[in-house]
């Protein structure tokens, strides 16, 4: 990946620059976590590189694709084959069991017959040690069992880049370490790229390299 003068304004009350020609780039197998205090631009930023915010000046390239001005369907189908996401709340469907929520992403997709989606669904459930509650649902899991949830269902399309938006902010301290455990092990083994915000100094210090932002402007790279 590889952002080049990125440029936001937002224009409410009037027009503020929230970020300031940012340029970066993330290698294949990269775990990065995006640092700074409340308001400096770090989720804005994760918006934007995960394409669901194409308000802004400047160039995003994935996998060697300018994306800029692609239509909001063929950004839809890319992000959907292309990138994971996780959040800080889960958005698993508490009417679903966990097999179920981690499917829909690939139903979606269409790539596969619904046994293949099936067994992937699975095989992402193992990776996160919650294969033995598949039939289970949602609702019913702890806040830690629901974040790998959400992890295997971002992994169910074998995304080239996973982006987390605080995704331990509602975790205790062994969850957690969980939830950065199988962050390094996909950054390492299955070389997928891993891009989160963080507030959390600790999971901040394991990852590769720390891009800190401050006032809208990266500081440290």
């Amino acid at each position: 990946m590889e952002a080049t003068n990125i440029i936001k304004y937002f224009n409410d009350p009037e027009p503020f620059e929230v970020l300031k020609e940012l340029s970066f780039s993330v290698g294949k197998g990269e775990f990065v976590a995006i640092t700074g205090k409340s308001g400096c631009g770090k989720s804005t930023l994760l918006y934007i590189l995960s394409t669901m915010d194409t308000d802004f000046k400047g160039e995003l390239n994935i996998r060697g694709q300018r994306l800029n001005g692609f239509s909001q369907n063929k950004l839809a189908q890319f992000r959907n084959e292309h990138l994971g996401f996780v959040f800080q709340f889960h958005y698993l469907l508490p009417e679903f069991t966990a097999l179920k929520n981690v499917m829909l992403p690939a139903l979606k997709l269409g790539k596969y017959s619904r046994r293949e989606i099936e067994e992937r669904a699975m095989e992402k459930l193992r990776m996160v040690d919650m294969d033995g509650f598949a039939h289970k649902l949602s609702s019913r899991l702890s806040g830690g069992q629901q974040q790998r949830v959400a992890i295997a269902r971002a992994l169910v399309n074998d995304p080239d880049i996973i982006m987390g938006d605080e995704p331990t902010g509602n975790l205790d301290k062994a969850n957690s370490q969980k939830v950065f455990e199988i962050f390094r092990r996909l950054a390492k083994e299955n070389q997928q790229t891993i891009i989160t915000v963080t507030h959390d100094t600790d999971f901040a210090a394991g990852t590769d390299h720390i891009i800190e932002m401050q006032d809208g402007k990266i500081i440290r790279a």
